[in-house]
Parts: C-alpha cells; sequence; structure tokens
C-alpha cells in the first residue's frame, strides 16, 4: 500500500494543512542535497584557510620555546646515540660548575618533608600523576639524602582535608622513613591543603633541636590555593626566630606566599616545567646548605661562633651475642649498639640515646658527611691539546680510550663541555672522562689521581 500524501517511509513526521513546511514531490531531493552538500564545502574550504592563516601566525610564547631536537644531529653513520649522549652529559656536568671553595655547611640536618596529599594531586599533567609521581621521586629524595647526609633525620607531613598530617616521626633510618610513604592507601589526596597547618606541625616537631643542626622544611606543593585558619604571615615570624629554613617544589604555578616564604627564611623556590625538572629541583635540595654566620659579641670581624659537641661511637653487637633488651622498641634483639656512656641498647645508629641523651654515630658516617665540607676542585675542560706535550691516550680513571676527533656541540665551551670529553684535574694534571668526572664528584668525592 502506497505511504499516503505528507509522509515520507521511516518518519514520524506528519505533514498537516497548517504546517509552515511545504514537502515537495521526490524529484526536489537531489537537488537540496547537493545544495546542502555545496554549502558545507564552502564552510569547510573557509574553516581550512583560517586554519591556515593561524599556523602562519606563531603564538607569542613559541618565540621563547627552546627547540630542543633542533640541536640534535647526526654523527658521520647517520645515528643520533653520539648526540644524545652527549646532550645526557651536559646535562649531568653543568650542576658540577658550582664553585668548589670550603662554605660553613651543617653536617647534622634535621629535616620535614611536607607532601601534598590534596585533590589538586590527582591531576595528569604529570605522568601517570601528580600524586604517583610524588610518591616515586620523595622514595628516591629520601634514598639519596640519607646517602649524602648519614648524620641527618626525617620526617614526614602530610597536607590533607585542611589540616597538617603527621605521617613519619622524625628518624634517622631510611627503612623508616621509606615504610611510612610506601603505603599508598593511606595517602590518598582529598580536600584542600593548608600550608600554614603543615609548617606549624613541622616547627612544632624541630622545637627542641639543639643550635648546632639546622632546621629545613621541603615542601612539594601541587595546588593553587591553600586553607589556612589563621595569619600565615604569623607563622613565617615564628620560622624566622627558630631559624627554620624552608625550600618549595611547586607543580602548578608561582604563588606569592611560597616564595615569600622561600626567600625570607633562606631557601630555594621553583616551579616544575616536567617530570625530569621537578627531579633535578627536588635533588638540589640534597646537599646541606650554607649556613648563615652568627657573629661573636667581640665586633664585626670576629670570627662566626662555633661549639663543639660531644659524640659517642659505640660498640656493635654481633647476631651471636644473646639476646637484651633494646632501649628504642623495649624488644629482643642480638644484634645493636652499645652506648659508650650509659651501655644502652639501640637498634640503628646514628641516633640519640634515649637514656642519656648521648649522640651515637658510627665513624664512617662521620667521615661520609666531610665530602661536603671538604669538596673535590671541579675539572677543568680540555679544549685542545695544542698546550699538552704528551697526551694520555686513555681516561685516568676507568682506562677508555678518548676520542680522536672534537665533537661539534652548540654552545658546548659556554656551558663547560669539553669537545675532546677530556677534563683534567687541576692538582694532578690527569685527563678523566666524562663519566669518570661526574663519578667523583658525585660518589667517590676524593680524586684517584691525587687523593685529594
Amino acid at each position: 500500500m502506497a505511504p499516503p500524501a505528507g509522509r515520507r517511509i521511516g518518519d514520524d513526521f506528519v505533514d498537516d494543512s497548517d504546517s509552515d513546511v511545504s514537502i515537495t514531490g521526490l524529484e526536489d531531493e537531489p537537488s537540496r542535497t547537493k545544495s546542502k552538500g555545496k554549502g558545507k564545502a564552502i564552510d569547510r574550504n573557509k574553516k581550512d584557510k583560517g586554519k591556515a592563516k593561524a599556523k602562519e601566525q606563531p603564538y607569542a610564547w613559541e618565540a621563547s620555546y627552546t627547540r630542543s631536537w633542533e640541536t640534535v644531529q647526526e654523527d658521520e653513520a647517520g645515528r643520533l646515540e653520539g648526540a644524545v649522549q652527549d646532550l645526557i652529559a651536559r646535562g649531568r656536568r653543568r650542576r658540577l660548575l658550582a664553585p668548589a671553595a670550603a662554605i660553613r655547611r651543617t653536617i647534622i640536618r634535621h629535616l620535614v618533608l611536607v607532601l601534598d596529599l590534596s585533590s589538586a594531586m590527582m591531576d595528569r599533567d604529570m605522568r601517570p600523576t601528580r600524586f604517583d609521581l610524588m610518591l616515586q621521586y620523595a622514595r628516591e629524595f629520601v634514598t639519596e639524602w640519607f646517602d649524602q647526609n648519614p648524620l641527618g633525620q626525617i620526617g614526614v607531613v602530610g597536607m590533607r582535608g585542611g589540616l597538617g598530617e603527621r605521617i613519619g616521626e622524625m628518624s634517622g633510618n631510611p627503612q623508616d622513613v621509606l615504610k611510612a610513604i610506601s603505603e599508598r592507601h593511606k595517602l590518598e589526596p582529598n580536600g584542600e591543603p593548608s600550608l600554614q597547618n603543615a609548617i606549624e606541625m613541622a616547627r612544632s616537631s624541630m622545637s627542641h633541636l639543639p643550635t648546632h643542626s639546622s632546621r629545613e622544611i621541603t615542601i612539594i606543593f601541587g595546588s593553587l590555593t591553600t586553607c589556612d585558619p589563621g595569619n600565615i604571615h604569623d607563622t613565617l615570624d615564628e620560622c624566622l626566630k627558630d631559624r627554620i629554613r624552608i625550600s618549595i617544589v611547586a607543580l602548578a604555578a608561582e604563588m606569592k606566599i611560597c616564595r615569600d616564604l622561600c626567600e625570607k627564611t633562606g631557601g630555594q623556590f621553583g616551579v616544575a616545567m616536567n617530570e625530569g625538572h621537578f627531579k633535578d629541583l627536588l635533588f638540589e635540595l640534597i646537599p646541606p646548605p650554607a649556613q648563615r654566620a652568627v657573629a661573636r659579641a667581640g665586633g664585626p670581624g670576629a670570627n662566626p661562633a662555633a661549639d663543639l659537641m660531644i659524640m659517642g661511637f659505640p660498640m656493635r653487637l654481633p647476631d651471636t651475642s644473646p639476646p637484651s633488651l633494646c632501649v628504642c622498641h623495649s624488644q629482643m634483639k642480638s644484634e645493636g649498639f652499645l652506648c659508650p656512656r650509659c651501655l644502652a641498647k639501640v637498634c640503628d645508629v646514628p641516633t640519640d640515646c634515649d637514656i642519656c641523651g648521648l649522640m651515637i654515630v658510627s665513624s664512617p658516617h662521620l667521615a661520609r658527611s666531610y665530602h661536603h665540607l671538604f669538596p673535590v676542585k671541579p675539572y677543568a675542560a680540555v679544549m685542545s691539546l695544542e698546550d699538552t706535550p704528551d697526551p694520555s691516550k686513555r681516561c685516568h680513571g676507568c682506562s677508555v680510550a678518548f676520542r680522536d676527533t672534537p665533537s661539534t656541540m652548540f654552545g658546548a665551551a659556554g656551558e663547560g663541555m669539553s669537545p675532546l670529553g677530556r677534563y683534567r684535574c687541576p692538582e694532578c694534571h690527569n685527563d678523566f672522562c666524562t663519566d669518570c668526572d661526574v663519578f667523583v664528584h658525585d660518589v667517590v668525592h676524593c680524586c684517584p689521581g691525587c687523593g685529594k
């Protein structure tokens, strides 16, 4: 049966007599679709022209953007491996160009690591999320911090729900600190952060510390707001009185209060641009900061005040010793350390004796803390071998052969990179490769050529 007039097959629309739309016969449909397609084509051409014009006009921020991929050049074999290694070596050596003069530093450090556990940490601008990346870098930071500061202690505080939450107590054992931040289900982000509550909690945990130790607060902050119960500038004044140094690594953007906290207390402030920059900013806080001198009463030309402190070197008990009760956990254990003053048993060093209050350290820990006070002098980059009568063919540290032809790098001389891959000690005049240069200054802290 044919469909009635005014109705099309498959449609529910019925044409009434008073309708403003007149439906013509089927012969008008092809012309209508043709004109409609032509109109779409015209609009599409206009959009393409607009996109082409937008591409021709670059944005203002593109003028200051560094295109790092344009500095990578192929080698003779057409590979990029050598160029990428040069870029990595340049970044690793850049932080070695700081002056190596003897600076008064505090080797006994007390640090409170403040983690942002607000809902802003669930953003995915840093993979996988800000929260997961923060926990990963925090574990690496704690491990490296204790390796370079064996006499220090770290406590962990979280900012969540407008409150400050104590996650880990101040401890000199890296395993205790790593255990506190390893339980992810207990650190789920929610709510808003509170800088004032977190700083007050960190300040109260360091109020009993002696004057010869440093007091530092490192904050990883990912939010753009802070929910404070009072005036945070009053908290800043209290931190200045207690000589607490505050450093902040921001993940979102710069906030004026964050910069004021860092500048007035003598800390460092930085905004992470990507995952690698976030790690660089965080790991720059590992070396101990320079100590602010306190002049004696003798006048402006007097030497800074220096007080002697008492340390005890304990005797280590082997595993075969009879079990006894430790004073730190009240548990029966065989191995441990005996306090040289009161003969109390503690589990780990360095720590403070719970009975007599003596600071107990081991001699290797004390020796490893001195490399910050007497750093290795930076090696000079060798630009040419014209002044060297008999240059060595191999590295003095690892015996790897040096390259024969200099590499072409943009700005290599200005950034302290040697085109020959040679770096010479100013004391013993031995040549080292790039890897040995970084290894000596970061790990060994002693030149293998001259022993200094």
